[in-house]
C-alpha cells in the first residue's frame, strides 16, 4: 500500500509523508497511557493524535471535523469503571480542575494526605495534580469523612474528573 502524502501543488518539494506506522504508534501510546491527546514534531514535521472521549458530541464512529483524511482515528476509550462508582457512593465528589498527574502523597514513599475512612476538615489537602511543573493542591470543600479515592499515585487526571468522595 502507498503512502498517502499530503502536497502543496508544487511537486514533490513541499510534499509531507505520513508514517502510518508511527501515527499507529502515538495511538497505542494513547490507549496505554489513557491519554486523548499527543503530538511529536520533527524538524518541520508536526503529528498529532487525539481522541475525543465520549460526551464531547462524537460518538464512537463519527470522526471529528479536524480530523485529517486518510488517517484513522482511534476509538473512543470505554467509560471508565470509576464514574458508576462515583453516583453509588453518597457524598461531596471532589472533581479536578486540570489536566495532570495526580499524587496522593507530597513525595514518593511518604504518608498520603488522605486516606479512606480519615478524617478532613475544610481547606485540607486531599491530593496533588501536577500541571506543567507545578503542583497544586487539590483541597477539601467541606469537612468528613473520606469515603473513596478514585485514583491512583501518579495516575494521569483529566479536567472534571471524579477523585475523591468525602461524606
Amino acid at each position: 500500500m502507498a503512502e498517502p502524502k499530503a502536497t502543496t501543488g508544487k511537486g514533490d518539494e513541499g510534499a509531507m509523508r505520513i508514517d502510518a506506522a508511527l501515527v499507529e504508534q502515538l495511538a497505542e501510546l494513547l490507549t496505554a497511557n489513557k491519554l486523548t491527546e499527543i503530538e511529536v514534531a520533527d524538524g518541520d514535521r508536526r503529528i498529532k493524535v487525539q481522541r475525543f472521549p465520549t460526551g464531547l458530541g462524537f460518538g464512537g464512529n463519527e470522526i471529528p471535523p479536524a480530523a485529517a483524511p486518510g488517517v484513522a482515528a482511534p476509538a473512543p476509550a470505554p467509560r471508565a469503571a470509576a464514574d458508576p462508582a462515583a453516583e453509588e457512593v453518597a457524598g461531596t465528589t471532589v472533581k479536578s480542575p486540570m489536566v495532570g498527574t495526580a499524587f496522593l502523597s507530597p513525595e514518593p514513599g511518604a504518608k498520603p494526605f488522605a486516606e479512606v475512612g480519615e478524617a478532613v476538615k475544610a481547606g485540607d489537602t486531599l491530593l496533588i495534580v501536577e500541571a506543567m511543573k507545578v503542583m497544586n493542591p487539590i483541597t477539601a470543600p467541606s469537612g468528613g469523612i473520606v469515603k473513596k479515592l478514585m485514583v491512583a499515585d501518579g495516575q494521569p487526571v483529566e479536567f472534571d474528573q471524579p477523585l475523591v468522595v468525602i461524606g
